[in-house]
């Protein structure tokens, strides 16, 4: 079983225990998160677009990084042009922890299944028109 996730602006192939490298996100040291998901393969289930709905891919920060320095050289000749800069991205090593059923949206679709009282309801019809008469 694998999943395809989106972070930073790119797209990862991603199964349950493996590490890798993103860029840096947001969030402490040990947390967990939900990463957003695109495509899951289950043997000869695809799950992609609207069937995503009850799935999630969650993973643990183990660590913050910067990746190796990057030398960026400008040089044009017989002008005395001559520029060095460098450049380190800052990274955040995830574990995959669980891809599979989201629990927690399994439970805020349940609560937004209960019927909810229309605003007003819990006024009686004579109470209204008594206002409605004193007005």
């Amino acid at each position: 079983m694998y999943a395809i996730i989106k972070t930073g602006g790119k797209q990862y192939r991603v199964q349950e225990g493996q590490t890798l490298l993103v860029e840096r996100l947001p969030v402490a040291d040990g947390d967990t998160l939900e990463l957003p998901t695109l495509l899951v393969v289950d043997g000869d289930n695809m799950l992609d677009g609207d069937a995503l709905g009850d799935t999630a891919v969650t993973a643990r920060i183990l660590a913050h990084e910067r990746g190796p320095k990057l030398r960026i050289v400008k040089f044009k000749p017989k002008r005395g042009y001559k520029r060095r800069n460098g450049h380190r991205q800052e990274l955040t090593r995830i574990e995959i922890t669980s891809l599979g059923r989201a629990e927690a949206k399994a439970t805020s679709s349940e609560q937004s299944a209960k019927p909810v009282r229309a605003a007003g309801s819990d006024i009686e019809p004579a109470a209204q028109t008594e206002a409605s008469d004193g007005a």
